[in-house]
């Protein structure tokens, strides 16, 4: 073999080993990133591979007894019926949430609570129209597994309960103490087959949307479940938390760029003023409360925004969907 083809030979081999090693460690650094995912969701649903069984048996149940139960409901009855006893049951829960307003001690919110619920119960013809509403109290989201949460009381393992749906371990006495101190639950059989017709068909657009635009539809159930309890568990801290946080490094960042500007005009021989550098001189004049007001209203605003975007996706989604359709 001539020197020249010996030392082709050599390249070859170098770069099959080369090539060879590149895929080694892509599969390492990518079963490694797999694993890591994967630890992650088992953190919060180490049950899943029950949980997936019981959330396709409740899917079975729903799509042939529910759903049928409820469009025969929504058929029958008229939108204003629908709309009355949506109200008059979301009235009765007003007792329930005053009740987690006093245990996790926001005696403020407790007081309009109480209002709320006194004005639908006497001008609002036991809580058919929502009269309250209109004079500007809204309605609160308060429940036992909330409480619990404000106690201090871990989140737990994510579950699927037959017939009932998501919950947690926290959620489950949560959901006793709620139905307890619910009085729908001590009203018979009729009353109760109301209550769960008209919420299921309350639900039907979000059920609809779950079911044709997720990818995997329990993953999404899941995730959109447990950060919905979180932000009530919070009262939306968290979500405000990470927008102040991206606030203050950005703030932190202006500042920096506003001291260097600074530097430098000072070591040109110049005299840094208000004028040469308002955004400085601003800064600089920012006392601690006037930034905490500036981030709050950048919080919220981000929120909005937030809110706005996602209610824009739905709205695209749902054209997407009608187009697939026709």
């Amino acid at each position: 073999m001539s020197i020249n083809k010996l030392g082709s030979h050599r390249k070859g081999i170098h770069k099959q080993a080369l090539f060879g090693i590149l895929i080694w460690t892509t599969m390492i650094l990518g079963g490694c990133a797999t694993t890591e995912v994967a630890e992650q969701q088992n953190q919060a649903d180490p049950h899943e591979n029950i949980n997936r069984k019981i959330y396709s048996f409740n899917d079975t149940v729903d799509n042939y007894v529910a759903e049928p139960i409820a469009d025969a409901y929504k058929w029958i009855t008229p939108q204003f019926v629908q709309t009355g006893v949506f109200n008059f049951f979301n009235n009765l829960k007003n007792i329930n949430i005053v009740l987690n307003d006093v245990l996790q001690a926001k005696f403020k919110q407790s007081a309009q609570d109480t209002g709320r619920f006194a004005i639908n119960s006497t001008i609002g013809l036991a809580g058919f129209v929502d009269v309250a509403k209109d004079v500007g109290l809204e309605q609160n989201d308060e429940d036992f597994e909330q409480t619990l949460a404000v106690w201090g009381v871990p989140q737990g393992s994510y579950l699927v309960l037959p017939l009932l749906g998501p919950s947690t371990v926290r959620g489950i006495p949560g959901a006793i103490f709620d139905t307890a101190a619910n009085p729908s639950s001590y009203v018979g059989a009729p009353v109760q087959l109301v209550s769960l017709l008209n919420a299921r068909a309350n639900a039907e657009g979000a059920l609809k949307f779950i079911d044709e635009a997720a990818l995997d539809p329990y993953v999404f159930t899941r995730e959109s479940f447990l950060q919905w309890r979180n932000h009530l568990a919070t009262d939306g801290k968290s979500q405000a938390a990470s927008d102040l946080t991206d606030f203050d490094d950005e703030l932190s960042g202006n500042d920096k760029e506003d001291a260097a500007g600074a530097a430098s005009l000072s070591g040109a021989g110049g005299k840094s003023t208000e004028t040469e550098n308002p955004k400085a001189g601003l800064i600089l004049r920012l006392s601690a409360d006037t930034r905490e007001f500036e981030q709050v209203s950048h919080s919220f605003r981000s929120t909005a925004q937030s809110f706005d975007e996602t209610a824009q996706s739905f709205k695209n989604a749902g054209t997407k969907i009608d187009k697939l359709r026709k």
